[in-house]
């Protein structure tokens, strides 16, 4: 694993600071929170023509046929600014599994459009319990004839209201393990009996409620092996798990970069708080933690673009970088005091967003669990 960015990689973090900064100010992202949507087609037209919808596809689909680390990078730079887009849901929810699994007639019919920034994808996982285990899927997908009939209620889908197409993760059979049985399926939000009704979340996006009444599905939309698509959605959840801790680690980044300038600038008994030795030990302990995630993230991170297994990795960053980002929160909030607890300010946001991507596949206690099971016990 090398530290230092190559050329490209440099651009790839160059480029992506640029758009964000000019792109999401903090008035574009408050009027898009305040919009039905949450989206702009205008924004996202303007990503996909910078490449990168198709940063980690093949050229044959239309993709930069970069890795995981440059995708990486793209994130950390979207988790300072908290850009609103679908650009997670797409490319990590619906494009890594269809280019990790798809047949090659999946990815010749899907994985172009989403390069082109031409069709957003989401991923319908998680059900009542909220739970990101094979028992937790209930859903049931019955065979008739060559297709298959999907009935039940998925909960907490990033996306979907704005989604062309959702990766279904359903039941088609039991076994003697939760995990048998299960099946992935290609389902255009268009079909009959889809209905999506969106929410708004603490920070703001989009989670949503999306119930199939008897959807039916082609045999020819399953992606991978029918009942045995678990393998197939963990490894998923793995990759996004890692991509999400990128994210996090570059807004808890900016939360150290906003206290060490508001400490700087502050001053109390003629003299700027920064230069007291609990503040400077508050930054301290933030940078630790700041760059800690950045390191555990970026090893996951690296693993997977390497093509090694990375599933103990990925349960160590998701664990300790949501604890981390909670910690970096609550020195940055000491420090700036009343001022980061108004809504005018960012530091809210940033608390939002770090509350809303803790849970997001796993909070830090799943993993921990996860990370034990992976370790034999």
């Amino acid at each position: 694993m090398h530290l230092n960015l190559t050329y490209q990689q440099e651009m790839v973090r160059e480029v992506a600071r640029d758009f964000m900064r000019d792109k999401f100010p903090k008035e574009v992202r408050k009027r898009l929170d305040e919009g039905e949507s949450g989206h702009s087609p205008e924004i996202w037209q303007e990503m996909a023509e910078l490449g990168w919808m198709g940063l980690v596809f093949p050229e044959e689909y239309g993709g930069a046929e970069m890795g995981f680390i440059e995708l990486a990078i793209l994130l950390e730079e979207m988790g300072k600014v908290r850009p609103v887009s679908p650009f997670f849901s797409t490319v990590v929810l619906g494009g890594l599994p269809i280019l990790d699994a798809g047949s090659d007639e999946q990815k010749r019919a899907y994985l172009p459009a989403i390069a082109a920034g031409e069709a957003i994808w989401t991923l319908a996982l998680a059900e009542e319990s909220g739970r990101y285990d094979a028992a937790a899927v209930a859903m049931t997908a019955t065979v008739d004839g060559d297709s298959y009939i999907l009935d039940g209620t998925k909960l907490f889908v990033p996306d979907a209201h704005i989604a062309d197409y959702l990766l279904c993760v359903a039941r088609t059979g039991n076994g003697a393990r939760p995990e048998d049985g299960i099946t992935v399926f290609i389902v255009d939000t268009k079909s009959d009996g889809v209905r999506c009704t969106p929410y708004r979340t603490l920070d703001n996006n989009r989670l949503c409620e999306v119930v199939f009444s008897r959807v039916r599905v082609h045999a020819a939309d399953v992606l991978g092996r029918a009942g045995e698509g678990w393998d197939l959605v963990q490894a998923l959840l793995d990759k996004a798990a890692v991509a999400k801790c990128c994210e996090m680690s570059g807004g808890a980044r900016r939360v150290l970069d906003m206290t060490i300038e508001y400490a700087k600038e502050r001053k109390q008994f003629n003299r700027p708080i920064g230069s007291f030795q609990a503040v400077q030990h508050h930054c301290a302990n933030m940078l630790s933690d700041v760059d800690s995630s950045w390191l555990i993230s970026y090893e996951a991170a690296w693993r997977i673009s390497a093509g090694l297994p990375h599933a103990v990795e990925a349960a160590m960053a998701k664990a300790w970088v949501s604890d981390a980002y909670r910690r970096v929160l609550a020195l940055g909030h000491q420090v700036h005091g009343g001022v980061g607890l108004i809504d005018e300010h960012d530091l809210p946001q940033y608390f939002r967003s770090a509350s809303a991507a803790e849970v997001a596949f796993g909070d830090a206690r799943f993993h921990r669990k996860q990370l034990a099971q992976r370790l034999g016990y």
